[in-house]
């Protein structure tokens, strides 16, 4: 069954400079484009500046860090680009202020990343469609239980750019009965927009921090391959391109279900040899999975790319996932109550993709072809106990 379809930052707020990244290259044999592009052969803008316009959706840690990066890709390559960079940014308030207010006056995000500075281009907007209103790059970074009322907006307002291209860098699917979808492909089915999908080993406040790591986007053309290089690839955050969406898509997701798991033998207090096993059962499980239920998919984007092991290695030894669900073994209260205690605001997106996964795999009779899965699902909302969860694997 097939599912439906760098150069050294010069911005003011960066003062991390790494010269020693410039040559750094280890090839994958993806379709990324050449580092030192000519921004002139780059796909045009069609707007009237010739310029391209980037807008970021959504404002959490990741967010912020994602729209960080294009904001000083932005102001560096001003021939391309124009320089503001638009985020989406859901009201609050922070010590009395507007979260909006406090963001553009003093360049921080004092909510989810308050130690990192921001650049200057890049300004907080409460209003959806004011956000995206003429962008031709739109990056959608919200928590996947809020996408739906996000595209629902967008589509009400009609501020999508009909050439505007997009890239979701949400984790997580949706599921509705025998049908599984990635959000790139939901987004492109409902705003009628090319979408690509960007994942890798990337914990947020790292990146922000502009520590060395890597990423990969998977597009469907090498237009927006171009792109989306030319947007996100930095001296500290390197950017692989791959022709396989939803292999990328999938790793994101399926990775934080693993990671749960990962957090259950913490609690567990159990040792590396177990950790190892579940992380290579779980790489299995999640590379077969997509095979089984995505045309297209690519077994190489879980070996080889940083959307695949790398992204799923960091996961299950630093996430929020693994985090919480070693709290879950731990203690006993409920995902809910540690979500609400530990992740300042933020959504836990392991348990819901988990929930989403096993509703797919029953209705189409496959729940014991991929028995991790399955056993965190059941420990996680059926009571099933955690020791259970090596068990016969």
């Amino acid at each position: 069954m097939s599912a439906a379809a760098s150069t050294v930052s010069t911005a003011p707020s960066s003062p991390r400079q790494y010269p020693m990244f410039d040559d750094l290259h280890i090839a994958s044999g993806a379709t990324t484009p050449e580092r030192r592009l000519s921004l002139g052969d780059l796909p045009p803008s069609p707007l009237p500046s010739g310029k391209h316009r980037i807008a970021v959706i959504g404002s959490g840690s990741w967010g912020t860090a994602l729209a960080k990066i294009a904001a000083e890709n932005a102001a560096r390559h001003a021939d391309m680009f124009e320089p503001t960079v638009n985020m989406w940014v859901r009201e609050k308030q922070v010590n009395g202020k507007k979260l909006t207010e406090v963001i553009n006056k003093t360049h921080t995000n004092q909510r989810y990343l308050p130690d990192v500075s921001l650049p200057a281009n890049l300004i907080a907007v409460p209003r959806l469609p004011d956000v995206v209103r003429n962008a031709t790059l739109i990056v959608f970074v919200t928590p996947h239980q809020f996408l739906p009322t996000v595209i629902s907006d967008l589509k009400r307002a009609g501020a999508i750019h009909p050439q505007a291209r997009a890239v979701s860098a949400i984790k997580g699917v949706e599921v509705e009965g025998s049908e599984i979808k990635t959000f790139a492909s939901v987004i492109e089915r409902d705003l009628s927009i090319p979408c690509s999908a960007l994942s890798g080993a990337n914990i947020a406040l790292e990146v922000a921090l502009e520590q060395f790591c890597e990423t990969t986007i998977g597009c469907p053309s090498a237009a927006d391959s171009a792109l989306w290089h030319a947007v996100f690839d930095a001296h500290s955050f390197r950017v692989t391109c791959v022709e396989d969406v939803n292999g990328v898509s999938l790793g994101g997701a399926l990775k934080n279900v693993v990671a749960l798991a990962a957090g259950f033998v913490d609690g567990l207090r159990l040792g590396g040899n177990t950790k190892a096993a579940i992380l290579r059962i779980g790489l299995k499980e999640m590379t077969e999975f997509c095979l089984e239920f995505f045309e297209g998919a690519q077994r190489n984007t879980f070996s080889n790319e940083s959307a695949g092991v790398a992204d799923l290695i960091t996961t299950c030894y630093g996430g929020r996932n693994r985090k919480c669900a070693e709290e879950f073994v731990k203690s006993g209260a409920s995902f809910d109550d540690i979500e609400r205690r530990l992740l300042n605001g933020q959504k836990l997106q392991g348990t819901a993709t988990a929930e989403e996964v096993h509703a797919f795999l029953k209705a189409h009779g496959r729940v014991a072809a991929y028995p991790l899965f399955e056993r965190v699902y059941q420990i996680a909302f059926n009571g099933m106990p955690p020791a259970q969860l090596v068990k016969g694997l």
